[in-house]
């Protein structure tokens, strides 16, 4: 009796086998169907994320997991560390796309491949349109990177407390296209703007520049003046040279450049209202080069500064083409501007 029942509770090794299978083929389906390395969609929408320094890898599993950029946050943990990703992932400004697969999520973050905020700083930019281009990205606080134009500490030898000028940073931020991580300080920008033109305006630059006679300042006040007047390339060191005779002669350099500066605004045509303006950066009343750059001078307005022209030339007038009519004599010049200014 007691065998009889025994034999009818022995599990059916057969039915235990084909249990095992079917739980097997089960789970292979649900992992083929819920595939936890694949995207999350199949759309190709872009999140911008941030990863904290620091981060563990648990945060990070979170962070992205609440953007929807991973299926599960155990999944995540147990795939870096598998394959060990866990030693190397990076923080910062990503931008990653629902689209991506597990492992290519790992790439991005593993390489440090962060997203970057695309800038460009014309030639000939004031610092005031500096930062007006920088707000309207949304890069700055307009009213903060300008104070910090005019009274900020940055440790540069060619920057100087000068006296009269309206910016500090003046001509100091020099233009180009930069690349900076999203959330960068109107501090950190200045910076690398700053860098960018010590770069440029090297220790090379500054010998030739005492070996003009002039200081930092000076030539980059000089330089950015051409950058203003200059429409034309070949006209840079003509200009460069015109100035340079007229401060050697004692004249005055009756830039109308200058005047637009302490306007604020590029007038087509100045008044002679606008001529007598009292200011230090009024070239027309004030003898000598103004206390500081009106813009931000290019490289070819620093070369140009840096290496005049040498010539008779003490003025010039500009064409409708934006070149320029250079003369020797104020009677030259005269019938230049008849010619020339209608």
């Amino acid at each position: 009796m007691l065998n009889k029942v025994s034999g009818r509770n022995k599990p059916n090794k057969r039915s235990s086998l084909l249990k095992g299978m079917l739980f097997i083929f089960l789970l292979s389906v649900m992992l083929m169907a819920y595939d936890p390395l694949g995207p999350v969609e199949s759309s190709s929408e872009e999140v911008p994320v941030r990863i904290p320094p620091g981060s563990s890898t648990l945060q990070i599993a979170e962070i992205l997991r609440f953007n929807r950029l991973i299926k599960n946050e155990l999944i995540f943990i147990a795939y870096s560390k598998l394959t060990g990703y866990d030693t190397k992932l990076k923080a910062g400004d990503y931008v990653l796309n629902r689209s991506f697969s597990l492992p290519q999520i790992f790439e991005k973050l593993s390489k440090g491949q962060v997203q970057a905020v695309t800038f460009t700083i014309p030639e000939g930019f004031t610092v005031e349109q500096i930062a007006k281009a920088l707000a309207q990205k949304g890069l700055v606080d307009e009213k903060k990177f300008l104070a910090l134009a005019k009274e900020g500490a940055f440790n540069y030898p060619f920057i100087v407390q000068a006296k009269d000028v309206k910016y500090k940073l003046e001509g100091f931020l020099f233009p180009d296209t930069y690349k900076v991580r999203p959330g960068s300080s109107e501090e950190e920008i200045i910076e690398v703007m700053l860098q960018r033109f010590a770069a440029v305006y090297d220790e090379q630059a500054r010998s030739k520049a005492r070996e003009l006679g002039l200081n930092d300042q000076e030539l980059v006040t000089l330089a950015s003046l051409i950058e203003k007047e200059a429409k034309v390339a070949l006209d840079r060191p003509l200009i460069s040279g015109v100035i340079y005779n007229r401060l050697n002669n004692g004249m005055r350099l009756q830039i109308d450049a200058t005047i637009q500066y302490i306007l604020g605004q590029a007038k087509p045509r100045l008044t002679y209202k606008d001529l007598e303006i009292e200011s230090p950066y009024n070239t027309y009343l004030v003898e000598g080069l103004p206390p500081g750059p009106i813009a931000s001078p290019g490289k070819a307005a620093i070369d140009a500064a840096l290496n005049p022209a040498k010539t008779d030339y003490l003025y010039y007038v500009a064409k409708s083409d934006g070149s320029h009519v250079f003369s020797k004599t104020l009677e030259e010049h005269n019938k230049a501007k008849k010619k020339f200014l209608k």
